[in-house]
């Protein structure tokens, strides 16, 4: 384990001490509750985890180093920007699914801007969005996250 990765578990034993000392009862319950949405969610994350393991193996390594790879890294990101946008999975599952395909040899930079994409903009929830929020807000909101996710995907390419 790295150092970050220790002190966040350091952190986290330490604010649950905190916790328990300060309320030991509403710790506990909040606890359980936690412990009561992880179990429902349980078979979603298996489910999503099991389709992305399909999908790793149905798809060659080569495919993925070759669609998403240096060769035509411009192309590559804009099309994972665009698959990005309209692809509806939770981040928790999106991280792991990024590792795969950059560790079988696509681009960081096309894996940033799926990864960006997914999270900031919202294609498939637009229309919900529009009627909350109204049409130009939602609009101007998924453009900026666009661009926003393009930046950030070609400064990740800068910094590694």
């Amino acid at each position: 384990m790295d150092i970050l990765t220790i002190s966040l578990w350091l952190i986290t034993a330490g604010a649950l001490v905190l916790s328990l000392k300060k309320d030991r009862s509403k710790t506990l319950q909040s606890m359980k509750s936690a412990r009561n949405m992880m179990k429902n969610m349980l078979g979603s994350i298996l489910g999503i985890l099991f389709l992305i393991g399909l999908i790793l193996t149905f798809i060659p390594p080569t495919l993925i180093q070759g669609a998403l790879g240096r060769s035509n890294e411009v192309l590559a990101t804009v099309i994972a920007a665009l698959a990005g946008s309209v692809t509806l999975i939770p981040a928790f599952v999106a991280f792991p699914l990024i590792n795969s395909f950059t560790s079988v040899g696509a681009s960081i930079v096309p894996a940033t801007a799926f990864l960006t994409t997914l999270t900031m903009v919202g294609i498939v929830t637009f229309p919900l969005e529009k009627k909350e929020f109204g049409a130009g807000f939602a609009l101007i909101r998924n453009a900026f996250s666009f661009v926003f996710a393009i930046i950030i995907a070609l400064l990740m390419g800068v910094i590694l």
